[in-house]
Order: structure tokens, then C-alpha cells, then sequence
């Protein structure tokens, strides 16, 4: 026994000479490594750990999950994860342009505005202009005939018919917009040939949501942190962003698989200056007559997503847009010819930047992640008789929280006064007093060639796969049936609960019902708004369909596959 306890001991001197040279060794090691002279210590970066700073990262987070996530499909869905009632949104749409709207548009897009002078008809010099001259000449019989063609149709299917006049002026310019377009294809697709790999969308769907900065915080939000002493210093903070949804529909949209030439350089783009001197409207946007409303992140250009095929292939820029300015001829402001000047101008940017942020949405861009390259298009605002041309690059869609105020790069819009395309149709059905200076506006449009073609890394940078790649077809089907039941705008089959006056007065306002129990969803701190998109019940499962067998229960339930 007594042998066995100093061999013990001699074990464990053994093992404490063994850490004591080892642990020497490690710190000779370590002091070889820092006595260095070459070497430089690297310390962790000191993080802010303030509530606004903590909030800020927590953003840049969920921006960098969003860039993160692979398909485009499954990013329209990560957009709308955070709230399962939707967002309360600012509606922009092309049926309501309100009185000096120009300066709240140029806000929220970021867009600079350049009136192109209108000029007269001149003498071709360059050989540009001469092969431009010539289109307009042989278009302008066949022009005239289509005008007059539309007018005689539509006095013929409407004779007898009492309509409002905004319906009946879209309905006139709905045909004259759908001939000129026929027309000038027919004339022009021999020697465009990029007219002949166009494709015509009839009255699309063009939809955008994006998020601003730099607008005044709503009062509840200002009364909130008043009441907390440490986020009185912040309560007049422009740092609460306000989101916007745009819905359009235009009378018809041509769209091209390859990009159109910008017509800004880099370096113009890119001007911290400018950028800063753009139009500010802090107030709300209530302010001016619009409306706010509850719905979900919706980015439709038109058509979906590109589920197969070659990417570089697929028709997904705009070439051209016509938009309808029924609406405005029922304004007051509209008699004044400077107030109607703006508002047309407010109309073709919001038009035009909500066309290309959906189709920047359908190359793995959006409003928090910025695009790589600039987007251009082409819009026409119209009544069948008076045309005004406008030309959109989309530089940035970074706009949010401190963006508005550091992003140094600004978007560009130039556009023109309207020009009529004819006089009038006269008591016999003849065009009078055609307008050759619009037809020339109009055919260069369509002349202007796309040319800008990408690679596929290129042009989705952020997209990492298809959603056609995934060899799970349920989670397919999962994912294609979201986006489309998000973009549908239908309501929840669940509505949001409600706060019933007689609660207000007898359980919020006055604490008169103490013994009752507590099942409100206002009394148990439950807020409806914070519920995710992804906290509903599963879908069930029968027994006769159930994979494993109608005994199996883990398969009870459908699996979800939110990114």
C-alpha cells in the first residue's frame, strides 16, 4: 500500500514537470511572436453598443440575409417575412397625381429633372438625322390612316353610350396607342432589326415597393420616445423610414432581352453634390392627398420571373411605356399649364423608376440592395392627341435611413412639354394639322436601339440559382405558389383582430372590468402586427395521401420552405 501511494506521487510530479516545460515552451513561443518587430497586435474592432447603433447593425444584417438568400423568387418572399398583415405603405399610382406632387416624387426617387426644350422641325445634317427623316416620311401616311381608322372605330362602337369622360378618353387612347404602335413596328421592323425581338405587354401589371429616409417621424412615433427618457434626445429623428408601394398600368409596354445606352456618364451620376441638392419633402406624404394602406411588398414588371431559360435571353428591360393622363383632365390645376406641366412630369418619374426598380427586383436587386449597374427606359405619356416623351436612368435604389443623405449617387430623368400629335379630326374624319415634330420624337423612341448585353454573374450578381434548379418539387411549388398569392394582394382568411369601441372605453381607457379574464389579444401585450410571415398553422395532411403510409404522424402536416 505503501509502495502504491509513492508511486502515485512520483506520477504526479511526472505530469506537473511536463505542463511547466510545456507551458515555458508556449510562452517563449508567444513572446518570440510579439518581441517581433515586423509584427503589429490586431484588436477586435470596438463595436458601438448604443440602442441606435444596435439597431443599425440589426438592419445591415437583415440586408445582408436579404442579398444572401438564392433565387429571385424566394428574395420577393424574405422582403415580406417581417409582418404577415403586410406594411403600412404610401400609394403612389398612376390614377392620382396630386397638386404640386413633383418635389414629394423627386424625393422618393431620388430623380433629377432636366425639361428638354421643344424644338421645330429642322434640317437633317448628320446621317443620324437624315435616316431619321426618312422613317418619318414613310410612317406618316400610314400613321395618319391608323389615327383616322381609331377615331371612326371608336365613335362606331360607342355611339349611343354614356360614359364618364376619364373613361372615355382612355378608352380613345387605348386604340389610338394600340394602332401607332402596329403601325410603326410594320413600318420600322426592316430596318430595326431589334424591333423584331421585342415583346408587347397590352394594359401589364407594373408594381414597385421601396423604402425612404429623411421624412419626419409620424407623431406616435414622436409621443413614444418622449415618454422613454433614454430616446427623448431621438424623438425627432429622420431616421423612420417610410415605405412605398407604386401600382400602374399602362396602355401597352415593349420590352427587349438586351439594355439601352445610358445617357449618363459615371461621373454625372455619381455627385454627391447634386445628389444633395435634389428637392426634400419631409412631411407626410397625407400631406398632399395621398393614402396609406396595409399590404404586402409587391415588385411586378409585368410578367414573372424568368423560371427557365437563359437568363441573358429573356426579355426583362423596358423599352417603352405609355401612360394614360385621363385623370388629369378632370383637375382643377390641370387649366394651368405650369401646374399641369409638373404634374405630368411627376407622373413620368414615378413611372418610370417603378419600372425599373421591378425589373431590377427580377435581377436579385431591391430598394436594400443596391444595383451594379445603371437601367434605362423610355416613357410616353398620352391622350391620343397631345404626347410627351420622357427618357429614365436608374442609378441607385439606396434611399433608406442615411442613404438619403450619404449616397452619393442620384437617378435622371429629361423629358419634354407635350406635343400635339395632330390638331384634330375634323367633321369628315381627316386628320388636321399633323404634327411631324411629334412623329420624329416618337419614332426615335423605337429607333433607339438596345445594345448593352451582360454575362448571367453580371447581370445577377446576387443571384446565386434558379428556382427551376431546386430538385425538391414541393418546395417549388411551395415557393411559386407564395410569390404569386403575395402578389395577389388577397386578404388573410384571418382578419386582423380588432379593438371593439365598448374595449376601448370600459377595458383601456377606464379600468372597469378587473375580474374579467384576460383573453384580449391587447391584454396579454400581443401585437398583431409583429406576427411574421411564416406564423400560421400547417396545412394538414389525410391519412389516404400521407407519404410513409397512413399510420405515419411526423408526416401530418405539409412542410413550409421560407428562405
Amino acid at each position: 500500500m505503501k509502495m502504491w501511494k509513492l508511486g502515485h506521487g512520483k506520477q504526479l510530479q511526472h505530469r506537473l514537470q511536463s505542463a511547466i516545460v510545456n507551458g515555458a515552451r508556449r510562452l517563449q513561443s508567444q513572446t518570440k511572436a510579439i518581441t517581433n518587430a515586423d509584427a503589429e497586435p490586431e484588436y477586435p474592432a470596438i463595436k458601438d453598443l448604443s440602442f441606435k447603433a444596435r439597431k443599425e447593425q440589426i438592419a445591415v444584417d437583415w440586408h445582408e440575409e436579404l442579398r444572401q438568400v438564392p433565387t429571385i423568387e424566394e428574395k420577393l418572399i424574405k422582403v415580406n417575412m417581417p409582418r404577415y398583415y403586410g406594411y403600412k405603405v404610401v400609394e403612389l399610382t398612376d390614377k392620382q397625381i396630386p397638386y404640386n406632387a413633383l418635389g414629394l416624387t423627386q424625393h422618393y426617387t431620388r430623380t433629377k429633372l432636366e425639361e428638354v426644350p421643344v424644338k421645330g422641325k429642322e434640317e437633317a445634317t448628320t446621317t443620324e438625322q437624315k435616316q431619321l427623316e426618312s422613317f418619318v416620311q414613310t410612317a406618316r401616311g400610314d400613321l395618319i390612316e391608323a389615327l383616322e381608322f381609331s377615331h371612326e372605330f371608336y365613335s362606331n362602337q360607342s355611339a349611343g353610350q354614356a360614359v364618364d369622360p376619364i373613361a372615355k378618353e382612355q378608352e380613345l387612347t387605348q386604340i389610338i396607342v394600340e394602332q401607332v404602335n402596329r403601325t410603326i413596328l410594320q413600318v420600322l421592323q426592316g430596318d430595326c432589326p431589334h424591333l423584331l425581338d421585342v415583346e408587347v405587354d397590352y394594359n401589364p401589371r407594373h408594381e414597385a415597393f421601396w423604402a425612404v429616409g429623411g421624412i419626419e417621424p409620424p407623431k406616435n412615433v414622436v409621443s413614444s420616445k418622449k415618454g422613454r427618457d433614454w430616446q427623448k434626445d431621438d424623438a425627432n429623428d429622420k431616421v423612420v423610414d417610410r415605405l412605398v408601394q407604386y401600382t400602374g398600368s399602362p396602355y401597352l409596354s415593349l420590352r427587349h432581352h438586351q439594355q439601352l445606352q445610358p445617357w449618363k456618364s459615371p461621373e454625372e451620376s455619381n455627385n454627391i453634390e447634386e445628389a444633395q441638392k435634389l428637392p426634400r419633402y419631409t412631411h407626410d406624404a397625407r400631406t398632399l392627398g395621398y393614402n396609406c394602406t396595409y399590404q404586402h411588398a409587391v415588385n411586378v414588371p409585368g410578367y414573372w420571373p424568368n423560371v427557365g431559360g437563359s437568363v441573358t435571353t429573356f426579355s426583362n428591360f423596358g423599352l417603352i411605356s405609355f401612360q394614360s393622363r385621363a385623370h388629369l383632365a378632370t383637375k382643377s390645376f390641370a387649366r394651368d399649364s405650369k401646374e399641369l406641366q409638373d404634374a405630368l412630369h411627376a407622373l413620368g418619374i414615378q413611372s418610370s423608376y417603378a419600372w425599373l426598380l421591378a425589373q431590377a427586383n427580377y435581377n436579385g436587386f431591391n430598394t436594400y440592395n443596391d444595383i451594379t449597374y445603371p437601367m434605362n427606359t423610355q416613357t410616353i405619356i398620352t391622350n391620343g392627341r397631345e404626347w410627351s416623351f420622357y427618357e429614365y436612368q436608374l442609378n441607385t435604389l439606396l434611399q433608406h435611413s442615411r442613404h438619403v443623405d450619404e449616397n452619393p449617387r442620384l437617378n435622371f430623368c429629361r423629358g419634354t412639354a407635350p406635343l400635339p400629335l395632330y390638331g384634330e379630326i375634323s367633321a369628315s374624319g381627316k386628320v388636321v394639322d399633323f404634327n411631324e415634330a411629334a412623329l420624329n420624337q416618337l419614332i426615335a423612341f423605337y429607333v433607339n436601339s438596345p445594345v448593352i448585353s451582360r454575362s448571367t454573374e453580371d447581370l445577377q450578381p446576387y443571384v446565386q440559382s434558379k428556382l427551376a434548379d431546386y430538385e425538391n418539387v414541393e418546395q417549388r411549388e411551395f415557393i411559386q405558389k407564395t410569390v404569386q398569392h403575395l402578389s395577389s394582394k388577397r386578404p388573410r382568411h384571418l382578419e386582423l383582430p380588432e379593438i371593439y369601441l365598448w374595449e376601448k372605453i370600459y377595458k383601456i381607457d377606464h379600468k372597469t372590468r378587473p375580474m374579467e379574464p384576460r383573453r384580449r389579444y391587447f391584454e396579454r401585450d400581443i401585437n398583431p402586427w409583429r406576427r411574421t410571415l411564416d406564423q400560421h398553422d400547417l396545412t394538414y395532411v389525410p391519412r389516404a395521401v400521407r407519404p410513409g403510409g397512413r399510420k405515419n404522424r411526423e408526416g401530418r402536416f405539409k412542410k413550409t420552405y421560407y428562405p
